[in-house]
């Protein structure tokens, strides 16, 4: 036993430390010790070391694998590798799973999940896989699967549990308790029982733990909370996380377009949403595609590539903005070696107020009521900037070149391209969403063309209207 112990320690309230750092992630000395066991073909070695970890960390460990080490892995783990792994898992890597198994193995493993984790295993198939994969699973799961699939992809309908506990508003507590002991057709987790009208509609909630409380002939209706946030079936998710993050939810139900109670939401999917939602905000205005690490590297180029062409038409604006005013630097070098500040400050004024107005926007902070005090705060901000950092700039041009228009020129056009970026930088995410488009993924390029190609008119324009020389 001692020598097994030491193999693989059992897992208990307290992470062993030879198998999780610091920061709950698998040490890499552990992820070698399996891949080691696995490549020397002592399957139950490998076995007696995963045995321990949660799905999620049997995920994490298949991850941090290399993709030639995974598929003798994932054999290696014959039984360990549970449909709640795979619902773990990165898309990316479970596609790459999903594909070397059969479609009745795949709607094995899809009629053990929630209709939620399900769905995420299915709706990245292609369509002839899917549909392969939908004949082989239960009457049941298959049609809670298909319904689920006709709803927008990233919407409530999408994210939803069918399985919920509901009861008729004319019952009383004890009936509720009898019908929660006997019925086996319930979610696994559930913190509230949802109270209905014999239209099916939603009319309440009641918390499990205010029902264990009550007398039995109580009346659900005299304790349930009538006040509910319900949640429209074709909702985008990232609207349904900020529900649950305003109002403190716990789960949510899910209706119809009738009103009528289809499923439920709850807090353990949103957090991942909130997380997803946030990462992509995040890689959209960098235009780095998904960001994720287990990409296909011709995916991640091809993403990246058509944002870059995007950019290079934009920065052919600049350069002919410059053209315009070729001769007047070639008379005056140090304008050539100005210009990136001007612009590169302005660029950098222009991401700070970008970054802030898309996140206010993504967290419903910014609406139509208070856009106009958005963008006047911003302007004054981006504008007292261009103020300070432009007044330093004169005095540090007035101590080198002694030439007070070139100094002025320099100070004129860094307010210029300042109040510019900070105008840009909120008006651009602004209109984008209005126009339905998700200012994520497009700010980044209007907004750089608006601090670059303005920047050098601002200050090339005045210095010709100055006639430095």
């Amino acid at each position: 036993m001692a020598e097994n112990d030491q193999i693989a320690p059992p897992l208990n309230d307290a992470t062993p430390s030879s198998v999780m750092d610091d920061e709950t992630r698998l040490r890499p000395e552990f992820v070698d010790k399996v891949l080691d066991a696995v490549e020397a073909g002592d399957d139950e070695t490998a076995r007696k070391l995963v045995a321990p970890l949660h799905p999620a960390d049997v995920a994490d460990l298949i991850e941090l694998a290399a993709h030639d080490e995974r598929e003798g892995l994932v054999k290696a783990l014959a039984g360990i590798v549970s449909p709640d792994v795979l619902a773990e898992m990165n898309d990316f890597v479970r596609e790459d799973l999903l594909d070397e198994l059969e479609p009745q193995q795949v709607a094995d493993i899809a009629g053990q999940l929630e209709t939620d984790d399900a769905v995420a295993l299915i709706e990245d198939l292609d369509h002839d896989e899917q549909q392969a994969v939908l004949e082989r699973m239960e009457p049941d799961d298959r049609a809670a699967v298909e319904e689920a699939l006709s709803y927008p992809e990233e919407s409530a309908g999408r994210l939803m549990q069918r399985d919920l506990c509901a009861v008729p508003e004319h019952w009383k507590v004890g009936q509720v308790i009898d019908y929660l002991r006997s019925t086996a057709e319930l979610p696994d987790d559930f913190w509230e029982v949802f109270v209905v009208n014999p239209n099916h509609h939603p009319v309440g909630t009641c918390k499990l733990s205010l029902i264990l409380r009550m007398p039995r002939n109580t009346p659900v209706t005299e304790i349930m909370q009538s006040e509910q946030t319900l949640i429209p079936v074709d909702m985008d998710q990232e609207d349904v996380a900020l529900r649950f993050q305003k109002y403190a939810l716990v789960s949510a139900a899910v209706v119809d377009e009738s009103n009528r109670l289809v499923g439920m939401i709850t807090v353990d999917d949103v957090v991942h949403i909130i997380q997803e939602e946030a990462g992509e905000d995040v890689l959209r205005l960098s235009q780095a595609g998904d960001g994720d690490i287990n990409e296909p590297i011709a995916l991640t180029i091809r993403s990246r590539m058509w944002w870059l062409f995007i950019n290079l038409g934009t920065e052919i604006l600049s350069v002919l903005v410059i053209g315009l005013y070729q001769d007047l630097i070639a008379k005056l070098v140090v304008l050539a070696m100005l210009m990136p500040v001007i612009t590169g400050m302005g660029g950098n004024a222009a991401t700070q107020t970008m970054a802030v107005t898309v996140r206010a926007l993504a967290t419903g902070q910014l609406t139509s009521s208070n856009s106009w005090r958005m963008i006047l705060r911003e302007w004054w901000i981006a504008s007292a900037n261009g103020w300070g950092l432009g007044l330093i700039m004169l005095v540090g041009l007035q101590f080198w070149y002694h030439d007070w228009g070139l100094s002025l020129v320099t100070l004129l056009a860094m307010i210029l391209n300042s109040a510019n970026a900070g105008l840009s930088g909120v008006l651009i995410p602004i209109g984008l969403n209005r126009l339905k488009i998700d200012p994520a993924v497009v700010s980044t390029i209007f907004v750089t063309t608006m601090t670059d190609t303005l920047g050098f008119f601002f200050f090339l324009g005045l210095a010709a209207a100055f006639h430095l020389h």
